[in-house]
């Protein structure tokens, strides 16, 4: 079974994921240009939400394991001497060929880890250090020989956002996670033109010295954009990901409404001190299908919604494409049910209703009927 997420969110001017330049991403779509969100930023903003804090722990990225580790030998009681000869063989562990990094304690590659990968690492350390009996012989331990040594890679229970957006690692002691959640870049469902903010700062105590002008200027851009945000939840892999995980077949029927409560609840951060860009979806539409073919409807945007009425025009195209699609293709679509406040269509086929909470009690109930 896959669940599709259709999201429409209209924002004011905002800079909410940035280039390379500091201005708002953007990319060409029916031969004009976009607004664009990246994939990586949205998950990443729903990662980082208070509203997955409801399923327990997470994992974490970064390239400073070696730290975590040796945090870990620290509250074990390892002596002092061994953890520097411990964060320096740790930095060999993330990658193909065990090299140690000389330049710093941290790896060679950013991976995801699980507060039980944490522990295991800690513990097959203290493994080491115990059976050298020294600082002189523990300092003889490879990265590549120790890493052959890490108990249970695969039996190791994950988090929900590792289950949710996988984990690929070229290290034999971590275990590599095939991605439940396929998440699009959300693309304006307009025509965008990117605008610039000229501002100036006042410094309080010229007027005092008789000076005019300003404490400094500056410029930061902006647009202002009707997003379309697609994503494809795979309900099968989701609870294989987390079959080694305690509770796991619970805790994915869990996390699925806390997932749809973070993607409808949360906006990307960049740059929200200056523009306050909080919104709430148009338009949100959830569908189920038993047959795995995934479909974006991004293709309703093709031709650039234009004039008066941003957001009712984008759910016209939006709801005119499903019906297209419905009617040429046939998929089979086991459950579909939308709410939108604003909006003046609706598609042929699915079940409307006004508030969020209804919307997520009919998806919890799909996942209840696949599973009995």
């Amino acid at each position: 079974m896959i669940l599709e997420f259709h999201m429409l969110k209209n924002y004011p001017p905002v800079n909410l994921n940035r280039d390379d330049s500091g201005a708002p991403k953007t990319c060409f779509f029916g031969g004009v240009q976009r607004g664009r969100i990246s994939s990586q930023c949205l998950k990443r903003s729903w990662r980082v939400s208070q509203g997955f804090e409801a399923l327990g722990s997470f994992g974490i990225r970064t390239r400073y394991m070696p730290e975590l580790v040796t945090k870990k030998l620290r509250e074990m009681g390892v002596g002092e001497e061994y953890l520097p000869i411990a964060e320096k063989m740790l930095t060999g562990v993330a990658n193909k060929d065990g090299k140690e990094n000389s330049k710093g304690n941290y790896t060679a590659q950013i991976v995801i880890y699980s507060p039980e990968d944490i522990e295991a690492l800690a513990l097959q350390v203290k493994a080491e250090i115990e059976e050298s009996g020294s600082p002189s012989k523990f300092k003889a331990v490879k990265a590549k020989e120790f890493v052959k040594r890490i108990a249970d890679a695969k039996a190791r229970p994950i988090t929900a956002d590792i289950a949710l957006f996988g984990r690929m690692v070229t290290s034999d002691g971590f275990a590599d996670v095939e991605a439940a959640m396929q998440v699009a870049h959300a693309i304006s469902t307009h025509a965008v033109n990117r605008e610039n903010d000229y501002y100036t700062a006042v410094d309080d105590l010229l007027a005092e010295r008789d000076e005019l002008g300003a404490g400094m200027m500056g410029d930061t851009d902006f647009n202002s954009c009707c997003y379309y945000e697609y994503a494809a939840l795979d309900v099968d892999q989701l609870r294989e990901n987390l079959s080694v995980t305690p509770d796991g077949a619970e805790l994915a029927d869990k996390l699925v409404p806390v997932l749809m409560r973070v993607m409808a609840f949360t906006n990307p951060s960049g740059k929200q001190n200056s523009f306050a860009g909080h919104v709430l979806p148009s338009l949100i539409m959830v569908e189920c299908k038993d047959e795995k073919i995934p479909l974006s409807y991004a293709g309703a945007f093709e031709t650039p919604v234009s004039g008066i009425g941003v957001v009712q025009n984008s759910i016209k195209q939006l709801f005119s494409e499903v019906d297209l699609m419905d009617e040429a293709y046939a998929l089979k679509i086991a459950h579909r049910c939308w709410m939108a406040p604003k909006a003046g269509a609706e598609p042929k086929m699915g079940q409307r209703v006004a508030r969020f909470d209804e919307l997520t009690e009919q998806v919890s109930g799909w996942l209840k009927e696949d599973r009995m």
